[in-house]
Protein backbone atom coordinates (compact mmCIF):
# COMPACT_ATOMS: atom_id res chain seq x y z
CA UNK A 1 0.00 0.00 0.00
CA UNK A 2 1.28 3.49 -1.29
CA UNK A 3 1.99 5.85 1.96
CA UNK A 4 0.54 9.33 1.97
CA UNK A 5 3.80 11.47 0.74
CA UNK A 6 4.94 13.80 3.94
CA UNK A 7 3.83 17.38 3.93
CA UNK A 8 5.98 19.62 2.99
CA UNK A 9 7.12 22.32 6.20
CA UNK A 10 10.47 21.58 8.30
CA UNK A 11 9.00 19.85 10.89
CA UNK A 12 7.01 17.28 9.30
CA UNK A 13 9.76 15.88 6.90
CA UNK A 14 11.81 16.03 10.75
CA UNK A 15 9.20 13.89 11.70
CA UNK A 16 9.36 11.71 8.71
CA UNK A 17 12.75 11.13 9.00
CA UNK A 18 12.45 10.36 12.40
CA UNK A 19 9.17 8.16 11.91
CA UNK A 20 11.25 6.24 9.16
CA UNK A 21 15.14 6.15 10.88
CA UNK A 22 16.13 8.28 8.35
CA UNK A 23 18.89 10.79 8.49
CA UNK A 24 20.31 13.58 6.57
CA UNK A 25 23.66 13.02 5.40
CA UNK A 26 26.21 15.35 5.40
CA UNK A 27 28.89 13.69 3.60
CA UNK A 28 26.55 13.96 0.81
CA UNK A 29 25.26 17.09 1.41
CA UNK A 30 21.34 15.85 1.73
CA UNK A 31 19.53 19.09 2.42
CA UNK A 32 15.64 17.96 1.83
CA UNK A 33 12.92 20.16 0.35
CA UNK A 34 10.56 21.33 2.39
CA UNK A 35 9.27 24.28 1.47
CA UNK A 36 5.56 24.08 -1.00
CA UNK A 37 6.08 27.25 -3.26
CA UNK A 38 9.48 26.11 -4.09
CA UNK A 39 7.85 22.74 -4.87
CA UNK A 40 5.18 24.30 -7.00
CA UNK A 41 7.63 26.58 -8.82
CA UNK A 42 10.22 24.21 -9.69
CA UNK A 43 7.02 22.28 -10.71
CA UNK A 44 5.69 25.21 -12.79
CA UNK A 45 9.20 25.21 -14.23
CA UNK A 46 9.49 21.68 -15.77
CA UNK A 47 6.17 21.94 -17.71
CA UNK A 48 5.92 18.32 -17.07
CA UNK A 49 2.42 16.02 -17.92
CA UNK A 50 1.29 13.35 -19.20
CA UNK A 51 3.80 11.52 -21.35
CA UNK A 52 6.86 13.47 -20.37
CA UNK A 53 9.61 11.46 -19.39
CA UNK A 54 11.70 13.12 -16.69
CA UNK A 55 15.02 11.83 -15.20
CA UNK A 56 15.22 13.09 -11.86
CA UNK A 57 18.83 13.06 -9.54
CA UNK A 58 18.52 12.47 -6.24
CA UNK A 59 14.74 12.01 -5.33
CA UNK A 60 15.97 12.41 -1.52
CA UNK A 61 12.22 11.78 -0.25
CA UNK A 62 10.38 11.86 -3.24
CA UNK A 63 9.14 15.36 -2.25
CA UNK A 64 9.23 16.34 -6.37
CA UNK A 65 8.79 12.85 -7.15
CA UNK A 66 5.38 12.92 -5.99
CA UNK A 67 4.84 16.36 -7.55
CA UNK A 68 6.05 14.75 -10.86
CA UNK A 69 4.26 11.80 -11.02
CA UNK A 70 0.98 13.45 -9.97
CA UNK A 71 1.25 15.86 -12.74
CA UNK A 72 1.14 12.36 -15.10
CA UNK A 73 4.98 12.16 -15.99
CA UNK A 74 6.76 9.23 -16.01
CA UNK A 75 10.14 9.53 -13.63
CA UNK A 76 13.30 7.34 -14.02
CA UNK A 77 15.19 8.47 -10.25
CA UNK A 78 18.21 7.92 -9.27
CA UNK A 79 19.35 7.72 -5.60
CA UNK A 80 22.70 6.87 -4.03
CA UNK A 81 21.64 6.16 -0.64
CA UNK A 82 20.53 2.65 0.21
CA UNK A 83 17.92 3.53 3.08
CA UNK A 84 16.17 6.47 1.33
CA UNK A 85 15.93 3.99 -1.89
CA UNK A 86 14.00 1.41 0.39
CA UNK A 87 11.57 4.44 1.87
CA UNK A 88 10.79 4.98 -1.86
CA UNK A 89 10.12 1.96 -2.90
CA UNK A 90 7.36 1.62 -0.02
CA UNK A 91 6.81 5.55 -0.62
CA UNK A 92 5.98 5.15 -4.12
CA UNK A 93 4.92 1.04 -4.92
CA UNK A 94 1.83 1.74 -6.54
CA UNK A 95 3.50 4.05 -9.45
CA UNK A 96 6.92 1.91 -9.51
CA UNK A 97 4.31 -1.30 -10.35
CA UNK A 98 2.63 0.70 -12.69
CA UNK A 99 5.48 1.53 -14.48
CA UNK A 100 5.46 5.28 -13.74
CA UNK A 101 8.30 5.49 -11.60
CA UNK A 102 11.82 3.52 -12.61
CA UNK A 103 14.11 3.93 -9.11
CA UNK A 104 17.36 3.11 -9.83
CA UNK A 105 19.87 2.43 -6.64
CA UNK A 106 23.53 4.12 -7.77
CA UNK A 107 25.82 7.05 -8.06
CA UNK A 108 24.65 9.18 -10.91
CA UNK A 109 28.16 9.90 -11.99
CA UNK A 110 28.55 6.32 -12.55
CA UNK A 111 25.56 5.75 -14.85
CA UNK A 112 25.21 6.92 -18.58
CA UNK A 113 22.65 9.12 -17.74
CA UNK A 114 21.67 9.80 -21.19
CA UNK A 115 21.08 6.50 -21.82
CA UNK A 116 18.68 6.13 -19.25
CA UNK A 117 15.74 7.56 -20.33
CA UNK A 118 14.43 7.49 -24.13
CA UNK A 119 14.54 10.95 -25.94
CA UNK A 120 12.63 13.44 -26.06
CA UNK A 121 13.23 13.51 -21.67
CA UNK A 122 13.95 16.47 -18.91
CA UNK A 123 16.03 16.62 -16.27
CA UNK A 124 14.48 17.82 -13.01
CA UNK A 125 16.91 17.42 -9.98
CA UNK A 126 18.11 19.26 -6.35
CA UNK A 127 22.22 18.76 -6.95
CA UNK A 128 24.87 18.85 -4.52
CA UNK A 129 27.51 21.65 -5.04
CA UNK A 130 30.53 18.92 -5.43
CA UNK A 131 28.09 16.89 -8.55
CA UNK A 132 27.13 19.60 -10.29
CA UNK A 133 29.56 20.29 -13.02
CA UNK A 134 30.20 16.76 -13.66
CA UNK A 135 26.78 15.96 -13.77
CA UNK A 136 26.87 18.98 -16.66
CA UNK A 137 29.42 17.75 -18.45
CA UNK A 138 27.86 14.65 -18.92
CA UNK A 139 24.07 15.64 -19.45
CA UNK A 140 25.45 18.51 -21.42
CA UNK A 141 28.51 16.72 -23.72
CA UNK A 142 26.44 13.75 -23.73
CA UNK A 143 23.81 13.06 -26.33
CA UNK A 144 20.74 12.76 -26.56
CA UNK A 145 20.41 15.67 -24.64
CA UNK A 146 17.50 16.45 -22.33
CA UNK A 147 14.94 19.07 -24.16
CA UNK A 148 14.91 21.20 -20.31
CA UNK A 149 17.02 21.07 -17.03
CA UNK A 150 15.45 22.30 -14.21
CA UNK A 151 18.29 22.18 -11.55
CA UNK A 152 18.49 23.35 -7.87
CA UNK A 153 21.89 24.51 -7.22
CA UNK A 154 23.68 26.74 -4.93
CA UNK A 155 23.35 30.23 -5.57
CA UNK A 156 26.98 30.79 -6.29
CA UNK A 157 27.08 28.01 -8.60
CA UNK A 158 24.02 29.29 -10.56
CA UNK A 159 25.82 32.90 -10.68
CA UNK A 160 28.80 31.12 -11.93
CA UNK A 161 27.42 29.26 -14.99
CA UNK A 162 25.39 32.55 -16.24
CA UNK A 163 28.29 34.54 -15.42
CA UNK A 164 28.52 37.36 -18.82
CA UNK A 165 31.60 38.33 -20.31
CA UNK A 166 34.18 39.30 -17.75
CA UNK A 167 33.20 36.81 -15.08
CA UNK A 168 33.32 33.66 -17.24
CA UNK A 169 35.17 30.47 -16.06
CA UNK A 170 35.48 27.30 -18.13
CA UNK A 171 32.11 26.04 -16.37
CA UNK A 172 30.26 28.90 -17.38
CA UNK A 173 32.08 28.56 -21.27
CA UNK A 174 30.88 24.89 -21.34
CA UNK A 175 27.10 25.36 -20.53
CA UNK A 176 26.74 28.61 -22.37
CA UNK A 177 27.81 26.58 -25.27
CA UNK A 178 25.41 23.87 -25.37
CA UNK A 179 22.64 25.87 -23.89
CA UNK A 180 20.24 29.10 -23.07
CA UNK A 181 20.13 29.58 -18.81
CA UNK A 182 18.72 31.31 -16.97
CA UNK A 183 18.22 31.84 -13.30
CA UNK A 184 14.52 31.70 -12.62
CA UNK A 185 14.08 31.36 -8.68
CA UNK A 186 16.09 32.21 -5.81
CA UNK A 187 15.46 29.68 -2.81
CA UNK A 188 16.48 30.84 0.62
CA UNK A 189 18.13 28.72 3.12
CA UNK A 190 14.75 28.22 4.91
CA UNK A 191 13.52 25.83 2.51
CA UNK A 192 15.49 22.89 3.50
CA UNK A 193 15.87 20.57 6.19
CA UNK A 194 18.21 20.28 7.49
CA UNK A 195 18.94 24.59 6.42
CA UNK A 196 22.23 24.04 4.35
CA UNK A 197 24.67 27.08 5.22
CA UNK A 198 24.43 28.28 1.65
CA UNK A 199 21.38 29.77 -0.56
CA UNK A 200 20.22 28.29 -3.62
CA UNK A 201 18.92 28.64 -6.75
CA UNK A 202 16.67 27.48 -9.61
CA UNK A 203 18.43 27.48 -12.87
CA UNK A 204 16.39 26.77 -16.36
CA UNK A 205 18.51 25.32 -19.09
CA UNK A 206 17.38 24.66 -22.57
CA UNK A 207 19.88 23.29 -24.79
CA UNK A 208 20.55 24.72 -28.45
CA UNK A 209 18.25 23.09 -31.58
CA UNK A 210 21.91 23.61 -33.70
CA UNK A 211 25.59 23.32 -31.81
CA UNK A 212 27.36 26.43 -32.52
CA UNK A 213 30.28 23.98 -33.73
CA UNK A 214 30.24 20.41 -35.13
CA UNK A 215 30.82 17.78 -32.55
CA UNK A 216 34.12 17.09 -34.28
CA UNK A 217 36.08 19.96 -33.28
CA UNK A 218 34.45 19.96 -29.84
CA UNK A 219 37.75 18.92 -28.02
CA UNK A 220 39.74 21.16 -30.04
CA UNK A 221 37.47 24.06 -28.24
CA UNK A 222 37.73 22.69 -24.63
CA UNK A 223 41.25 22.41 -24.76
CA UNK A 224 42.03 26.26 -25.95
CA UNK A 225 39.73 26.99 -23.32
CA UNK A 226 41.11 24.80 -20.60
CA UNK A 227 44.35 25.98 -21.93
CA UNK A 228 43.33 29.95 -21.37
CA UNK A 229 41.70 29.24 -18.06
CA UNK A 230 45.01 27.53 -16.75
CA UNK A 231 46.12 31.13 -15.48
CA UNK A 232 42.78 32.88 -15.56
CA UNK A 233 44.64 36.08 -13.82
CA UNK A 234 47.10 36.43 -16.85
CA UNK A 235 46.96 37.76 -20.18
CA UNK A 236 45.47 35.84 -23.16
CA UNK A 237 49.11 36.03 -25.66
CA UNK A 238 50.96 34.99 -22.42
CA UNK A 239 48.86 32.39 -21.42
CA UNK A 240 48.50 30.67 -24.45
CA UNK A 241 51.85 30.76 -25.89
CA UNK A 242 52.69 28.77 -22.41
CA UNK A 243 49.94 26.42 -22.01
CA UNK A 244 48.57 25.69 -26.02
CA UNK A 245 49.70 22.81 -27.73
CA UNK A 246 49.06 21.44 -30.97
CA UNK A 247 47.05 18.81 -31.29
CA UNK A 248 42.82 18.34 -31.09
CA UNK A 249 43.05 18.35 -27.34
CA UNK A 250 45.33 21.07 -27.42
CA UNK A 251 47.45 19.26 -24.82
CA UNK A 252 49.72 17.39 -27.27
CA UNK A 253 52.47 17.85 -29.58
CA UNK A 254 54.43 20.95 -29.60
CA UNK A 255 53.33 24.39 -27.99
CA UNK A 256 51.64 26.21 -30.96
CA UNK A 257 53.90 29.46 -30.06
CA UNK A 258 53.78 33.12 -29.28
CA UNK A 259 53.70 34.39 -32.90
CA UNK A 260 50.88 31.94 -34.09
CA UNK A 261 48.79 33.05 -31.12
CA UNK A 262 49.39 37.25 -31.63
CA UNK A 263 48.09 36.34 -35.13
CA UNK A 264 44.90 34.58 -34.10
CA UNK A 265 44.18 36.71 -31.72
CA UNK A 266 44.47 40.02 -34.24
CA UNK A 267 42.58 37.58 -36.69
CA UNK A 268 39.56 36.82 -34.10
CA UNK A 269 39.71 40.50 -32.87
CA UNK A 270 40.78 40.18 -29.56
CA UNK A 271 43.75 42.41 -27.65
CA UNK A 272 46.13 40.42 -26.51
CA UNK A 273 46.73 42.06 -23.18
CA UNK A 274 42.51 40.63 -22.32
CA UNK A 275 42.28 37.99 -19.22
CA UNK A 276 40.43 34.71 -20.40
CA UNK A 277 37.49 35.12 -17.91
CA UNK A 278 36.45 38.30 -20.08
CA UNK A 279 35.98 36.31 -23.21
CA UNK A 280 32.56 35.13 -24.25
CA UNK A 281 31.87 31.85 -25.75
CA UNK A 282 31.61 33.57 -29.57
CA UNK A 283 34.93 34.91 -28.67
CA UNK A 284 36.54 31.29 -27.92
CA UNK A 285 34.61 30.02 -30.93
CA UNK A 286 36.19 33.36 -33.58
CA UNK A 287 39.73 32.25 -31.63
CA UNK A 288 39.98 28.56 -32.83
CA UNK A 289 38.58 29.46 -36.24
CA UNK A 290 41.65 31.70 -36.32
CA UNK A 291 43.88 28.87 -34.94
CA UNK A 292 42.89 26.33 -37.05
Amino acid sequence: MTRTAPRLDPLEVRRTLRREGLRASHARSQNFLADPDVLQAILDLAEAGPGTRVLEIGPGLGILTGGLLQAGASVTAVELDIALTAYLRTQFAGPIDAGQLKLLEGDALDLQLPALVPSPYRVVANLPYHITSPILHRLLGGTPQPDRLVLMVQAEVAERIAAPAGRMSYLSVFVQFHASMRVALAVPREAFEPAPKVSSAVVVLEPHDQPPLPARREPALWGLVQSGFRERRKMLRNVLARQLHEGEDGASGPLVGQVRVDAALAAAGIAGDRRPQTLSVGDWLRLLEALA
